[in-house]
């Protein structure tokens, strides 16, 4: 067999979480599928997937092989475009990971102009507030508002998400007022769960850092659902200012804390530690950079 071909069936197979899945996405049968993998597992000298009923699952040594047959079709395809003097122009498929309010709120228009510059790229955008693997999710680049880790990746920062305080004025008018952050221990908050811990909200005061374990009324990875349920009047809300200025203007919601420092939570793209980045992901990377400083 073509082992180079089982290959790219095994990176489907992981993909899309089945043989059949695979099967009709490559148009052959599910046999032919199996052999596939079943040859690329002696020849590897591993089982690469856990075999249930109604479907499969990479093992240790699986994910680990995965994750090399990425870099390798990574690098293959790399010096294929680099032969057929593709590298040079901003074309084929750009993969995103963006937050959901962000990518309504803040991506749409830069991408918009990105896009008009570039009319033979085309863009994929998956819509997650969840960290994904980008190797195992065949993402190019992932926005995310974090204090990173130290993870293997790299990493471009492009903006500032400045934090606020909010309440609807009905649910103001309803409880005691809150003019110091640790007066928060006595109401109802509506807390982000991707934050680790949810729980804890800092303030800054001077050069002092508060730290207030807050009540979770509700707890959602969703921003937009704890935005929406602050408006309704279940509680205080922390997010980025972008995301919530038309409620502020409007009067839906009501900024309080006002007196203490804006923390500031930065924004970056991360992307994949690569010597040879294709032209389409510099120069996304490049733009964004540009378009928000």
């Amino acid at each position: 067999m073509d082992k180079f071909d089982c290959l790219k069936v095994f990176t489907r197979v992981a993909s899309l979480g089945t043989f059949t899945a695979a099967a009709n996405e490559l148009n052959t049968t599910q046999s032919a599928i199996s052999k596939k993998i079943a040859w690329l597992e002696k020849q590897v000298g591993i089982t690469l997937f856990h075999r249930h009923a109604r479907a499969i699952s990479l093992t240790t040594g699986g994910k680990k092989y995965l994750s090399l047959v990425l870099k390798l079709i990574d690098e293959m395809s790399l010096v294929e475009s680099q032969l057929r003097h593709e590298q040079t122009s901003i074309s084929g498929t750009l993969t995103l990971s963006v937050p959901s309010a962000f990518s309504v709120q803040k991506l749409s228009i830069p991408l918009n102009e990105f896009l008009n510059l570039h009319p033979d790229l085309s863009v994929n955008v998956s819509v997650s507030d969840k960290f994904v693997d980008l190797v195992e999710s065949d993402i190019d680049i992932a926005i995310r508002a974090s204090y990173l880790k130290d993870s293997g990746l790299k990493a471009k920062w492009f903006m500032d998400n400045e934090l606020v305080y909010f309440a609807s004025p009905e649910y103001l008018a309803q409880h005691p007022s809150i003019t110091d952050a640790h007066e928060l221990t006595q109401h109802q908050c509506l807390t982000y769960s991707l934050f680790t811990p949810s729980d804890l909200w800092r303030f800054s005061e001077g050069n002092t850092e508060l730290k207030i374990k807050v009540k979770e009324q509700l707890r959602s990875d969703s921003a937009e659902m704890l935005v929406k349920m602050a408006t309704l009047g279940q509680g205080v809300a922390a997010m980025p200012k972008w995301m919530v200025e038309h409620e502020l203007k409007s009067g839906a919601l009501t900024q309080i804390l006002e007196q203490y420092k804006t923390v500031k939570l930065p924004m970056y793209m991360v992307y994949k530690d690569s010597e040879h980045q294709s032209q389409r992901i510099r120069a996304f990377i490049d733009f964004m950079s540009n378009y928000f400083s």
